[in-house]
């Protein structure tokens, strides 16, 4: 990989890529990347893009936890002919 390194960035520049980024909760190179890359149309659009939002929670549920959710959700798999008329 290559590094480039670019001068003469004003405040304004500066500040909004730091905004970007705090915003995405990526680093500042990582920002500057994924601009330049949607800038030129090399952006690496993903079918399924990976999201990492309930990473915390995965594994986490017991037989139990389990056990409690499938029965809470049984009626979901009931067909109600009436609304299908």
């Amino acid at each position: 990989m290559k590094t480039l390194t670019i001068r003469g960035i004003d405040a304004e520049l500066d500040q909004r890529i730091r905004k970007r980024s705090n915003l995405s909760g990526e680093s500042i190179n990582r920002t500057v990347l994924r601009l330049l890359n949607s800038a030129f149309g090399l952006e690496k659009n993903k079918v399924f893009p990976i999201h990492h939002d309930l990473d915390d929670f995965a594994g986490t549920w017991t037989q139990g936890d389990e056990d409690e959710f499938r029965k809470n959700i049984q009626e979901l798999n009931e067909i109600d002919k009436e609304l299908w008329k």
